[in-house]
């Protein structure tokens, strides 16, 4: 090997030639069509453009040609548009960190001319005509066209055919060009898009409100089955919409993420929004979301990736906690409460009806008992569901209830009046819209969670109890990894963990939570430790602190087969009309249905 290597000559040192290195940089910014669409959609926007056409030839693969009505670009300047780092949207350390732009680096058009054919048409707004640069030849000449600017790249990587080997079929390439401009749409709901392929109209987002530009881009049901998000912390907001934990996808294609306006894609940012969804949804589904985040230009770095689609924070932690916070707080409005509930002397009264707000007062679905707040959760949570039946045993369960004789007036509770429970495990009411069927034991473990995560709240921090090892697990600890149990000492302790440094490079686990008392508690304190070293500790508390109290609480719940009267069907209604997040349990799965009288006629072929 060694022979090898010294038979070979020496390579002088030399500086490169500036096509091989825009050919080289082209690699980084220019991966396919779509790469190319992105780059200069980008420039039309930062030109001022209101209005965008893209004109696709065979999926973007042999004609790219984008049109705009921005200010367009002097003749003077056109050659230098394809010099490599030559832009006009920074001028100095100081443009570069508060850049407020959409490009700014200088090198794509460069990079595109390297790898394709390329031609510039620009006419500015005091210009007698518009002139046309042909990249290869640097030939300029008079052209007839508006003000903005034309960019036509024509046979891409015919200058690196290798390159083009690794292009899928035109159908793919399209679909992936389509989806950029549906990034800048999203974005941009002031801007007009136009794309067309082969001739042929493909998409179009006319000029609209933010809504709009929404239902037109993703549709009216990504509307409907989300919510709004809005968090305001004066340096940093937080809005879009958040898809409904129902509406979630099996992929992840529906998850837009911008910050300043600019579409990126932050595992930061991802993380937290995951977080924020955590109990409400089941397996490995994708939740859907349209998120901007508007934060000061300095305290962001845009300047990260070639491509501009990573970014790095100064406040990390801070926008992942702003990230979080806000959509869990829009996630928290259930269905079953969104309607507004009557105060008690509003309430209409209903002939025959089984429940009234007097009954419910006395006989209400068992909350925290008063003496548990001094005991640890896990055993206030077991002494809960051991005291349910006697709490909801009514003093005199009538025999043969009556249903309500009249229709449900309108404005009253959301998940309607129960009706009866099948096979102990399903409770079926009336409401307005029809039927609503209750999955009994799904609903209390989510009111149960709830409370238990208010009653830790309310008891504050160091409420998880822990046990002491008999014998501390020991392993083989990383630096950053004992470094993180030094300086998160405090937050491991308040997780229950005892996580301490017993010789250099190992570390011992003396202590694990109380609940957890199966599973590696070696794999624990590692999972533990890697998130406290990339997150903020109060998240990664929650977050632990949730997943105990979500076992507790699906122990806690009542079971199957459980026979309830019409007065507990109708306190547990109520009690999931107030809690938060109650359309799901703590594992992602739904707590109740709703069957509207559409639904209902269509099943026995009414109106046919």
């Amino acid at each position: 090997m060694n022979a090898v290597l010294d038979a070979q000559p020496r390579r002088p040192i030399r500086e490169l030639p500036d096509e091989l290195v825009s050919q080289i940089a082209a690699g980084e910014v220019v991966e396919r069509p779509a790469s190319v669409v992105r780059e200069l959609v980008d420039n039309a926007l930062d030109a001022g453009a209101t209005e965008i056409v893209v004109r696709l030839t065979g999926g973007g693969i042999r004609a790219i040609l984008v049109e705009d009505d921005g200010g367009g670009i002097p003749a003077s300047e056109l050659p230098l548009a394809l010099r490599r780092h030559a832009t006009s949207k920074i001028a100095s350390l100081s443009d570069l960190e508060s850049v407020a732009t959409m490009g700014f680096r200088g090198e794509a058009l460069a990079a595109i001319a390297s790898v394709a054919e390329v031609s510039i048409a620009s006419r500015t707004p005091d210009a007698a005509h518009a002139q046309r640069l042909e990249a290869r030849s640097g030939e300029l000449s008079p052209a007839a066209r508006a003000t903005g600017t034309s960019v036509e790249v024509r046979e891409l990587f015919f200058a690196t055919p290798a390159r083009r080997k690794f292009l899928k079929t035109e159908a793919t390439e399209l679909a992936h060009c389509i989806e950029a401009v549906r990034r800048h749409a999203l974005t941009r709901p002031d801007v007009s898009f136009t794309i067309w392929h082969d001739g042929k109209l493909s998409q179009q987002w006319r000029r609209a409100s933010a809504e709009q530009r929404l239902r037109d881009v993703l549709d009216d049901e990504f509307v409907a089955a989300s919510r709004e998000v809005a968090l305001d912390m004066g340096v940093l907001r937080v809005h879009g919409r958040a898809g409904l934990p129902e509406a979630a996808r099996s992929r992840a294609d529906q998850q837009y993420v911008y910050v300043n306006g600019r579409y990126v894609r932050d595992r930061l940012i991802a993380h937290g929004v995951r977080s924020a969804y955590e109990d409400v949804l089941h397996g490995a589904k994708q939740p859907s979301y349209v998120l901007f985040i508007d934060i000061a230009p300095d305290r962001v770095d845009v300047n990260v990736h070639p491509t501009k689609i990573e970014v790095r924070f100064r406040e990390a932690r801070e926008v992942h906690q702003a990230v979080r916070r806000a959509v869990d707080a829009a996630l928290a409005i259930s269905r079953a409460g969104e309607a507004a509930v009557p105060a008690e002397a509003e309430r209409p009264a209903v002939a025959g009806a089984p429940w009234t707000p007097s009954s419910s007062a006395s006989r209400a679905w068992p909350s925290m008992p008063t003496q548990q707040a001094a005991l640890g959760l896990q055993q206030a949570a077991m002494l809960f569901a051991q005291e349910a039946p006697a709490s909801w045993a009514p003093a005199a369960a009538p025999a043969a209830p009556a249903l309500p004789a009249a229709p449900l007036p309108a404005g009253d509770w959301p998940l309607g009046r129960a009706l009866a429970q099948v096979a102990g495990v399903y409770i079926l009411a009336e409401n307005e819209q029809g039927l609503v069927v209750v999955d009994m034991h799904a609903a209390h473990e989510r009111i149960v969670y709830e409370r238990l995560k208010t009653s830790l709240a309310h008891r504050g921090a160091g409420a998880i109890e822990s046990q002491p090892l008999l014998i501390p697990a020991t392993f083989a600890a990383t630096p950053q990894e004992v470094a993180t149990a030094e300086q998160q000492a405090d937050a491991l302790r308040r997780l229950g963990l005892d996580v301490s440094p017993l010789s250099p490079g190992v570390l011992a686990v003396r202590a694990r939570p109380a609940a957890l008392a199966g599973g590696d508690v070696v794999e624990l304190a590692r999972s533990v430790l890697a998130e406290l070293a990339q997150y903020d500790a109060s998240n990664v508390i929650q977050r632990a602190q949730d997943e105990i109290l979500a076992t507790m609480a699906c122990h806690g719940a009542v079971r199957a087969n459980r026979q309830l009267t019409l007065e507990e069907m109708n306190a547990l209604l109520r009690d999931m009309e107030r809690t938060e997040r109650a359309d799901q349990c703590n594992h992602g799965r739904p707590t109740w249905r709703q069957l509207t009288m559409k639904d209902l006629d269509a099943l026995f072929w009414r109106g046919r």
